[in-house]
């Protein structure tokens, strides 16, 4: 566990520093990310009881994932060494059974976000237990959205010229997709999630 930690803090630093090489000293509001990507979750889960929703898995899966990158750069973001800040993650990590419905522990991690603006390890245990995603999955999935956001960034993303609809679809999709097609456990793997989604992207 410790090792997996490590190694998604690791990325998430290069993801943020390529965003911006300074990117801690620029107290950057990560808890709003994570409030905003909870809104987005509830609607990949449905909560309208007006009309017929079904469950995502693979995207509400997603969408915790994209929770995470969040809430490492809120840990991140005091300026200790990856070591420190994956130890603080272990010994928060829970795997306690509340009583709780999915819709309340999304809101629950965003509310405790919004009004303590730092980022609950034991509440995202939570929304993952929810969700059916262990620590493997949140690894092999992160690794994934990491290498997306990457590709993002490459096809500019930052300057507004990347497509994010492929085929009447969003990339997120298109990279669950590839996930499931991909051995987690290949040496390239994070090369190969790079190539497909480059052999997918419209103006390749």
């Amino acid at each position: 566990m410790k090792q997996q930690l490590v190694n998604m803090l690791a990325l998430q630093n290069k993801m943020n520093s390529k965003v911006h090489p300074l990117w801690q000293e620029q107290q950057f509001e990560w808890y709003r990310a994570v409030w905003t990507e909870c809104a987005e979750l509830m609607d990949h889960h449905g909560w309208k009881w007006w009309k017929k929703q079904n469950p995502d898995l693979a995207q509400i899966q997603l969408e915790i994932v994209d929770i995470w990158h969040f809430g490492m750069s809120i840990l991140l973001q005091s300026g200790s060494t990856l070591e420190d800040v994956a130890n603080l993650i272990e010994r928060q990590w829970t795997d306690t059974q509340d009583n709780v419905s999915f819709l309340d522990a999304v809101e629950q991690l965003a509310s405790d976000t919004l009004n303590q603006k730092s980022f609950s390890i034991p509440l995202f245990c939570q929304l993952m237990r929810l969700a059916d995603l262990d620590l493997a999955s949140l690894y092999q999935q992160y690794i994934g959205k990491n290498v997306l956001n990457f590709f993002r960034q490459d096809h500019g993303y930052k300057q507004g010229n990347y497509i994010k609809v492929w085929q009447g679809r969003e990339d997120n999709e298109h990279l669950a997709d590839i996930l499931g097609m991909l051995d987690p456990n290949a040496a390239d793997f994070q090369e190969a999630v790079y190539s497909a989604l480059e052999h997918r992207y419209p103006d390749a």
